[in-house]
């Protein structure tokens, strides 16, 4: 995948996976350093459903692996439009971490810290511009991301929530 493309028979083949990082952690104890580690993990179907998992292990094959299956139980449906574009500009939070996301026009591509584009590419947004605000850990990061995600709502959605037509959200 060059240059945060997403390439069509890519988008076939049903959910991927992406690792955004793996951190190895020690315990310090009677015999000396114990290592382990950790990994966070994004899957999605690139067409509106993504989550992301953490997994925990002393070995990284296992923690990876983790990771993955816990991202796979915890999976969310965003609403995006038919063609891969945020509804409206939306931002998120999670602890210390504020993730702003703004649609961009056609062909901007995702300008996006490392963590919130592996986000973006699972959901299968094409176009937004992003801001990290706060904390830049990688976990919050994207938690805060996924928050952003769930704010998302259609001019339906936003129409019924209002009690007003939806020819009035655009006017």
């Amino acid at each position: 995948m060059m240059g945060g493309m997403v390439h069509s028979e890519e988008k076939d083949q049903g959910p991927a996976e992406k690792v955004v990082c793996i951190n190895r952690v020690s315990k310090v104890g009677k015999g000396g350093r114990r290592f382990s580690f950790n990994a966070l993990a994004v899957v999605g179907d690139r067409a509106g459903s993504v989550a992301a998992g953490l997994g925990k292990a002393n070995e990284m094959p296992d923690a990876v692996r983790k990771a993955i299956d816990s991202a796979h139980k915890n999976i969310i449906t965003v609403n995006i439009t038919k063609k891969g574009r945020l509804p409206h500009n939306v931002s998120g939070k999670f602890k210390a971490s504020r993730v702003i996301l703004r649609p961009a026009s056609p062909g901007t591509g995702l300008i996006a810290d490392e963590a919130v584009r592996s986000v973006l590419e699972q959901v299968g947004v094409n176009d937004v511009l992003t801001k990290v605000i706060g904390s830049k850990n990688k976990l919050n990061v994207v938690r805060a991301a996924l928050d952003a995600l769930t704010k998302l709502e259609t001019p339906i959605q936003a129409s019924r929530k209002r009690n007003i037509p939806v020819s009035r959200i655009f006017s």
